[in-house]
């Protein structure tokens, strides 16, 4: 996990150059296995792509698979949408390598549970949001905060694409602006939280928002990068896990982000 991880780098050196090259090392396996690279993941198709995941260990319940399975990325990545790389989306966002999707999954799986209420801070694309409220289902919450507003509306797009606007009109999943580093409020507390971009330190305000019993999913540093798994025990104590080392885009203010 730790050389799958590594390939989330969003730096273009990554995924233009050592990227295709190492793809190009690893396209004659047929399949994905716990011995090759999580790249050797990528397929043609959605259906292709969760089954390489599942085979090379990367997901194994059978809630993420069925989740991953069901959204099909195609709706959400405009290129490469079944490659296992980072692929950008506009507004120097990108929608994060599946093989990194599903890690995040499985980590939250005990905690997307039917009935259950998540959050997903930078929901980019709204592709993991819509995993989350599948997990969580009819009687569950999923929340997507994105502090782009253009891309807000484009997630909400690809959701009704993707054949997934009955989650949005029974309220079901939520797609909404605003800063993620603050997390949202209205819905909290949750059971799992997930975010998709690098935080210096764990924002305190996710931790508030955190149910007691509930985990977190956060990347963390600035040079150096860990994906932390947090765990708030039901007695209000906090539990920090490495995971595995990573590179995410960094967790900013918007002006930062968009350059404006």
């Amino acid at each position: 996990f730790v050389f799958a991880a590594l390939v989330h780098s969003e730096l273009s050196l990554l995924s233009t150059t050592i990227l295709p090259l190492l793809f190009t090392l690893q396209r004659a396996s047929l399949h994905c296995t716990p011995l090759t690279m999580a790249w050797a993941c990528s397929s043609k198709s959605n259906v292709g792509l969760v089954g390489n995941l599942k085979s090379a260990g990367i997901i194994s319940s059978p809630n993420v698979e069925n989740a991953m399975g069901a959204c099909d990325r195609q709706f959400y990545a405009a290129r490469n949408a079944f490659e296992d790389a980072p692929q950008l989306i506009g507004f120097n966002v990108t929608i994060s390598a599946p093989h990194m999707h599903g890690m995040c999954l499985e980590a939250l799986s005990n905690h997307l549970k039917p009935g259950m209420r998540a959050l997903d801070v930078g929901s980019g694309s709204g592709y993991l949001t819509a995993c989350m409220a599948i997990m969580v289902g009819t009687s569950g919450l999923a929340v997507g905060i994105e502090h782009v507003p253009d891309l807000v509306k484009r997630s909400i797009e690809n959701v009704k694409a993707d054949g997934k606007g009955g989650l949005l009109e029974a309220g079901n999943l939520v797609l909404t602006e605003g800063d993620g580093r603050l997390g949202y409020p209205p819905s909290a507390p949750y059971d799992a939280i997930h975010v998709g971009a690098a935080a210096p330190t764990i924002p305190e305000a996710l931790v508030q928002q955190l149910k007691p019993g509930g985990r977190l999913i956060i990347p963390v540093g600035v040079r150096s990068q860990n994906l932390l798994q947090v765990d708030k025990g039901t007695d209000g104590k906090i539990q920090e896990t490495v995971l595995t080392g990573v590179r995410y885009v960094p967790l900013t203010n918007l002006k930062d982000q968009i350059g404006k």
